[in-house]
């Protein structure tokens, strides 16, 4: 898994195989290896970007997020 916070937007994130995501109780499954993930906290689509970050002007440095095994 790869997890990327890119500058002034979203955190990006690969993993092979796709994605499991439960909110509010209900599952949903994405097959996309890569989703990009709300950081700016405005999004419509939690936890998903929608590009609202663009319309409120977040402003975020980027960076590369490791997970340690």
């Amino acid at each position: 898994m790869k997890i990327a916070a890119t500058e002034n937007g979203p955190n990006l994130v690969e993993a092979p195989g796709g994605f499991r995501i439960v909110r509010d109780g209900t599952e949903e499954v994405v097959e996309r290896e890569t989703v990009a993930l709300c950081r700016c906290g405005h999004s419509s689509n939690k936890p998903f970007c929608d590009g609202t970050h663009r319309k409120i002007g977040f402003v975020a440095p980027p960076a590369e997020i490791e997970l340690a095994h």
